[in-house]
């Protein structure tokens, strides 16, 4: 089974001041994320907007940047939906674009049972080759994936790994404890991840890697060198921007704290809406604890 690292970055979807997709960009984001700790690249989840980004447009950006970072590092495509007749057409169509993987939400707003989430996955999985990363995010789906669904999943070969994201430690527990042992679990919530970690995960799919990826691929490695002290040091050091990240809806204070950075990543697209002034200097005052302003 493919292994995607220990580090996945949710990347964000730059737009051109028009709102247009700033594919060239994307593509310097997606290196400059690959040369400071993560080893592979989401495209088009929701920290990528994917919400308001058309289907020809997700598509654009899984060839661009795949073609953009070569070899450097894998590409994930977000390609889930709440019609799994879409969802395994943009799986498919993802895979023309030579990505690597794609993620699969849980239905949203529909709200299926488990059987239903089950059918869903299971279609997409019977009727596509690559590998699959499932989403249980239930904030944002409304329906929450139990650890019995996974298991059923995790008899397909290219369903062998999850974001975990319904922000339990029990219920990560209850995954280790149900799937096979070579399952990968990520954390979806870079607060959680070293809480996860102690209980078994193997990674993050992270949004916080954006500006401190160096130092969360660091913290895993510290973790996996049972150098438990140095682990908790680097995340103690890092609780303020995971924090300051989620003031307003994701991708909105990550987007500004790029823009500090030196990426022209343009506004959010409506309904999102910028950060406000208050909103800025305090993402920008925990930037420069970090000594992160301006680093380009």
């Amino acid at each position: 089974m493919l292994d995607l690292g220990r580090l996945v970055t949710a990347m964000i979807t730059p737009f051109y001041d028009n709102g247009d997709v700033n594919y060239d960009e994307a593509v310097r984001i997606a290196n400059y994320l690959l040369e400071t700790g993560s080893q592979t690249i989401l495209l088009a989840g929701t920290t990528g907007e994917s919400p308001t980004l058309s289907h020809d447009e997700e598509f654009q950006l899984f060839k661009h940047v795949k073609a953009g970072v070569g070899s450097k590092g894998l590409i994930m495509a977000g390609t889930g939906s709440n019609c799994t007749k879409t969802a395994l057409q943009s799986t498919l169509k993802a895979c023309e674009a030579g990505v690597d993987a794609v993620l699969q939400v849980v239905p949203y707003y529909n709200k299926p049972s488990q059987e239903g989430i089950y059918l869903h996955f299971s279609t997409v999985a019977k009727n596509s080759s690559i590998p699959i990363m499932l989403y249980n995010i239930p904030g944002r789906t409304g329906t929450n994936m139990l650890p019995e669904t996974v298991k059923r999943l995790s008899v397909f070969p290219n369903i062998q790994t999850i974001k975990e994201a319904a922000g339990s430690v029990e219920q990560l527990k209850a995954l280790k404890a149900l799937l096979p042992a070579d399952f990968k679990l990520y954390s979806g919530d870079d607060a959680l991840t070293l809480d996860f970690l102690k209980e078994g995960a193997y990674g993050v799919v992270s949004v916080a890697s954006h500006v401190c990826g160096r130092e969360i691929q660091a913290m895993i490695q510290a973790f996996n060198a049972n150098n438990l002290g140095q682990a908790e040091l680097i995340n103690n050091e890092l609780k303020n921007i995971f924090e300051v990240l989620f003031i307003t809806s994701n991708p909105v204070p990550v987007k500004a704290a790029m823009k500090a950075l030196g990426f022209s990543v343009g506004r959010p697209r409506l309904p999102l809406v910028d950060v406000t002034d208050q909103e800025r200097h305090r993402i920008h005052a925990v930037l420069e604890q970090l000594k992160k302003v301006q680093i380009l």
